[in-house]
């Protein structure tokens, strides 16, 4: 009998335990993945601290899942066993609400998510909703591809929003933390024709060559005001302090997106930072159009993401080192 192993969370602030179990049932509607690669992201470490407060519990995290077809539920259409399908943040939608009514299904009112309502990919397989699942192809390796149904979901989530309908090319753009967010939306970006500037820690010499490696024009500490004033940026680090830096580096009528999903408070700051019709925003989960835009966008873009890979049981090493910045790209498990 095949067995589920999974790392689970038992109480916010503790670390994973390795549980092994069976299967869980598969209901109509759903998919059962083995799990080939699943991306470890910072919304999985603000679930693991304790940032994001309501997380059913027990709780296997992950959500930037990569898997094939283990069993298909009943009245599922369009998938087939074996199939490689990647499994996103969100995990299920109302239907019913306004938001979702409206095309807005980020901000149902009713939502699961994968990873935090329902059980994640730090596993060797899930169950998730076949509504929600994408089929990836057989282009490109697992664990490179894990990183894009978050990461890469919520930075093409965040560049629609800063540029906001202007020409890609020429278009000033910074990004504020450079992980694994940004290093694949950079890619996307420049390959459209956006000049890339990026913010870092201050004395991150590694992260600031990395930017430039991949064709960033510019990259420095946080604190510092770029060579050219900014058309919009995106922060992508948890760090509100961020928030007034962005606005000083951007011009008139620039936006700030706050690309994360939990950020330190935003600390006071003077009006004259917002005037001059400036904006800030916050981008709020994604929806399956993100989804299907960008993995189509990606491959042409020719996205290639840089991974540390650990096996599963070593969770809370990735975890640790997610917390502490020492890695360059992303980190992925493999079960």
């Amino acid at each position: 009998m095949t067995m589920l192993r999974a790392m689970v969370l038992d109480r916010p602030g503790t670390t994973l335990r390795l549980d092994e179990r069976a299967l869980p049932a598969l209901g109509a509607g759903e998919l059962l993945i083995e799990v080939k690669a699943c991306g470890v992201c910072r919304t999985d470490l603000h679930v693991v601290d304790g940032d994001l407060s309501h997380p059913k519990l027990p709780i296997v995290p992950g959500h930037e899942i990569v898997g094939r077809v283990a069993a298909i539920g009943a009245n599922v259409t369009g998938f087939t066993l074996g199939e490689r399908v990647g499994v996103p943040w969100l995990g299920a939608t109302c239907g019913v609400c306004s938001y979702c009514r409206a095309g807005r299904e980020n901000l149902c009112d009713a939502p699961q998510f994968t990873g935090y309502t329902r059980d994640g990919g730090f596993a060797s397989h899930t169950i998730a909703d076949a509504r929600y699942c994408f089929p990836l192809g057989e282009a490109g390796d697992d664990a490179e591809i894990a990183p894009w149904l978050c990461a890469g979901l919520i930075g093409w989530r965040s560049y629609r929003m800063a540029i906001a309908g202007a020409a890609a090319k020429g278009f000033a753009l910074g990004l504020y933390g450079f992980g694994a967010a940004a290093h694949i939306l950079a890619q996307v970006a420049i390959w459209q024709g956006c000049r890339v500037h990026a913010f870092t820690r201050a004395g991150d010499d590694a992260a600031q060559d990395f930017a430039r490696s991949l064709g960033a024009v510019w990259a420095d500490a946080s604190e510092e005001m770029p060579p050219e004033p900014l058309d919009a940026a995106i922060i992508f680090a948890p760090v509100g302090s961020l928030v007034p830096l962005a606005l000083k580096a951007v011009k008139k009528g620039g936006r700030v997106v706050c690309g994360g999903i939990h950020m330190s408070n935003i600390p006071s700051f003077p009006y004259a930072l917002l005037w001059e019709e400036r904006q800030v925003m916050s981008v709020a989960n994604l929806t399956r159009n993100d989804a299907r835009e960008f993995l189509d966008v990606a491959p042409k873009a020719g996205v290639h993401c840089t991974v540390t890979r650990y096996p599963l049981a070593q969770a809370n090493e990735a975890l640790s080192d997610l917390r502490d910045g020492r890695l360059q790209g992303a980190a992925v498990l493999i079960p």
